[in-house]
C-alpha cells in the first residue's frame, strides 16, 4: 500500500506539464533503482527521472523565475549524505538570488540523487575474488556512476559528476567509499578497453546492459557487454587520472593505489606509446595503420573517422598524443587535440607526484618525461600565429603545419585550460586565445541568438550553444560584470531547475537533455568557486565560503 501511495503521489507532482520537450523514455528505458536501506517497498514506485526531470515539480522557488524543486523523493534518491544536504543548506541559505538558490539545491546534489546506478563497499566481493581467484578483479568498494538519461558509464562524465564531492571526503566516509569505488571501477574498466570511452554496469552489479544502436567496425575489438560505445577520446584516460588525483589531493589517501589501479596506469602508458606514432613510419615513409581504428554507418560526418577509420595523417616527432574523437564524442579533424593533451601533460604530472610521494620513483620519472614531452610539444606545435590576436593556441593540428582554429563547450576545451592547470588565466597567450573564443568573428561555433549565446560545437548543431561553456567562461574570469552575465544567461536557460546540455540561443523553451548529470556538476562547481573567490556576487553577505572547511 505504501508503494501505492508514493507512486500516486509522485505520478501527481509529476503531472505539471513542460514548455519543453521530454526525453525520450523508450530510448533510455530504465528506470533509476532506489538505493536505500528499505528500498523494497518504494523501488516500483520511483518514477524514470529521464521523465520525471522534463516537467515541474513543488515547491517552486520564490523568485521571479519560480523554478521548480526537481529532486527525487528521499526514498527514490540513489545515494544520500549529510554532509552533502549541510552544504546545501550553507550555501543556498546566503544567496541573494532565490532563483539561484533552487538551482544549486536540484545541481548540487544530481549524481547522487539520480546517478549512483550501483555501489557497493566490497565486502561481498572481496570474497568472491578470494574464491575465484581473479587477480583481484572487481574487489572492493565499486561505484556505477552513469551519465543521466543514458545506462553507460562515460569515464569523462563520471569524474566531473563527482568532482562537486571531492572535498568532501574527507569529511564523510560515504563519499570517501563512493569516490574509492569510482576509482576502483574506472580502473576495470580501463584495463578492459583503454581505448573505449563508455562502459556497461560491472558484472557483479547483475544490471543489464543497453545497445547503443550501432555497429561499429572498431579495432582493437571489445566486449559489448562490457563496453557501450569504444570512441578513443585521449581526455577519457586523462580523466581516469584525475579522478585519483583529485582524490588523493583531498584526503592524502593510498587506498586507491592497488594492483589494478597501476595495471589501468601501465594501460594508459601504453595507449600513449601507441599514440605518439606518425601515421608514415619516418625511416621508410611507409604508411603505418594506427592501432585503433573507428568506422560507422553514418551520414553524420562527425560520428566517424574518414580513410576507413584511420583519419586524416599526423606528423611525427611533435611530442603529442592523437585523439580520434573529442570530449564531445565527435571525431577529431586532425588528431593531435591541444586540449585533451594538456590535460593529460597535467594530470600525468599531477600522478608522477603522487608516485613519488608512495616511493615508486622509477614510474614516477616515466610518466612525469610524458607530461614533459606533451607539454613541450603543445607549446611547439599547438601555438600558431592569429593575424588578429597574435599567439594563440590551436584547437587540433596535425604536425605538417595545418591547424584548426575553433573552440568547443566540452571539457577539455581551449576555453578552460586554467581550470585544468596547464596556464594561468592571466598568461597572455591564453588572454589571446580567450578573446578568439569569445568572439562570433573569430570562432564558428560562439553562437549568438535573441535570447541566448555562448560557446556551442558540432554535436548538437549551429543553434545550440551550451550552458557548460558559459559556467567555464565564468570559471576563467575575474570580471564581476562577465561573470555576472554568465550566470544569469544560464539561470534564466534553466527553466526546469536544471541545467541542459544545449538551448537553441533563439528560444529558450527549445533544449537537448532534461537530466544531464554532468552539466548540472560543472554549476555547482561554480557557484562553489564563486562562493570562495567572488561571494558577494552570490551571497547577502561578502564572506567567503570554502567548501572543504566543512
Amino acid at each position: 500500500m505504501a508503494a501505492i501511495a508514493l507512486y500516486t503521489l509522485l505520478s501527481l507532482v509529476a503531472s505539471f506539464p513542460s514548455l519543453i520537450r521530454a526525453a525520450d523514455p523508450i530510448r533510455y528505458g530504465q528506470e533509476q533503482i532506489a538505493l536505500s536501506d528499505d528500498t523494497t517497498d518504494y523501488q516500483e514506485a520511483c518514477p524514470d527521472y529521464a521523465l520525471y526531470a522534463a516537467y515541474s515539480h513543488l515547491p517552486l522557488s520564490e523568485g521571479p523565475l519560480e523554478l521548480p524543486y526537481q529532486r527525487p523523493h528521499l526514498k527514490c534518491r540513489t545515494f544520500n549524505s549529510d554532509v552533502i544536504e549541510k552544504v546545501i543548506q550553507d550555501v543556498s541559505s546566503r544567496m541573494k538570488d532565490r532563483d539561484l538558490a533552487q538551482l544549486f539545491e536540484n545541481t548540487f546534489p544530481s549524481t547522487t540523487d539520480t546517478t549512483v546506478k550501483f555501489h557497493t563497499s566490497g565486502a561481498n566481493n572481496m570474497k568472491r575474488s578470494a574464491e575465484t581467484d581473479d587477480g583481484g578483479q572487481w574487489e572492493g568498494p565499486q561505484s556505477f556512476i552513469i551519465t543521466g538519461d543514458i545506462i553507460a558509464e562515460w569515464l569523462r562524465d563520471s569524474t566531473n559528476q563527482l568532482s562537486p564531492y571531492q572535498a568532501l571526503a574527507k569529511k564523510d566516509p560515504k563519499i570517501y567509499q563512493l569516490i574509492l569505488g569510482a576509482i576502483n571501477t574506472q580502473s576495470e574498466f580501463v584495463i578492459e578497453a583503454p581505448y573505449c570511452n563508455a562502459f556497461q554496469p560491472p558484472p557483479i552489479s547483475n544490471l543489464p546492459t543497453t545497445s547503443n544502436g550501432q555497429d561499429d567496425i572498431v579495432h582493437p575489438a571489445y566486449e559489448p557487454t562490457a563496453v557501450f560505445e569504444c570512441k578513443y577520446e585521449l581526455d577519457s584516460l586523462a580523466h581516469f587520472l584525475a579522478l585519483g588525483n583529485d582524490f588523493y589531493e583531498h584526503t592524502s589517501s593510498k587506498e586507491f593505489l592497488n594492483p589494478r589501479w597501476y595495471q589501468a596506469l601501465q594501460m594508459v602508458l601504453n595507449v600513449l606509446d601507441e599514440q605518439s606514432q606518425p601515421t608514415f613510419d619516418p625511416e621508410t615513409s611507409r604508411f603505418r595503420r594506427n592501432q585503433y581504428t573507428f568506422s560507422r554507418n553514418t551520414n553524420t560526418g562527425t560520428e566517424t573517422l574518414n580513410l576507413n577509420g584511420v583519419g586524416n595523417p599526423l606528423n611525427g616527432g611533435t611530442g603529442l598524443i592523437r585523439s580520434a574523437f573529442r570530449p564531445s564524442d565527435d571525431a577529431t579533424i586532425l588528431g593531435f587535440f591541444i586540449p585533451a593533451n594538456a590535460q593529460m601533460a597535467m594530470e600525468l604530472k599531477r600522478t608522477a607526484k603522487v608516485l613519488k610521494a608512495v616511493g615508486k620513483d622509477d614510474l614516477s620519472q616515466t610518466v612525469n618525461e610524458w607530461s614533459q614531452k606533451i607539454e613541450k610539444g603543445i607549446w611547439e606545435y599547438g601555438v600558431v600565429e592569429h593575424g588578429r590576436f597574435g599567439k594563440v593556441f590551436a584547437y587540433e593540428v596535425d604536425g605538417y603545419g595545418s591547424t584548426i582554429i575553433m573552440d568547443d563547450a566540452n571539457y577539455p576545451s581551449l576555453l578552460a585550460l586554467p581550470l585544468m592547470g596547464f596556464v594561468d588565466a592571466n598568461d597572455q597567450t591564453y588572454q589571446n586565445t580567450r578573446k578568439m573564443l569569445l568572439s562570433k568573428s573569430s570562432n564558428p561555433y560562439y553562437l549568438k541568438g535573441r535570447d541566448f549565446h555562448g560557446i556551442g560545437g558540432p554535436h548538437i548543431g549551429l543553434m545550440n550553444a551550451w550552458p557548460m561553456s558559459l559556467l567555464n567562461q565564468a570559471r576563467t574570469s575575474d570580471d564581476d560584470d562577465e561573470i555576472t552575465e554568465c550566470l544569469d544567461l544560464v539561470l534564466r536557460s534553466s527553466r526546469l531547475g536544471l541545467i541542459h546540455e544545449s538551448v537553441d540561443v533563439n528560444m529558450l523553451g527549445s533544449y537537448t537533455r532534461s537530466w544531464f548529470a554532468w552539466a548540472n556538476g560543472v554549476f555547482a562547481s561554480t557557484i562553489l568557486d564563486l562562493a570562495k573567490r567572488k561571494p558577494h556576487l552570490i551571497f547577502t553577505d561578502p564572506t567567503p565560503y570554502d567548501v572543504s572547511s566543512v
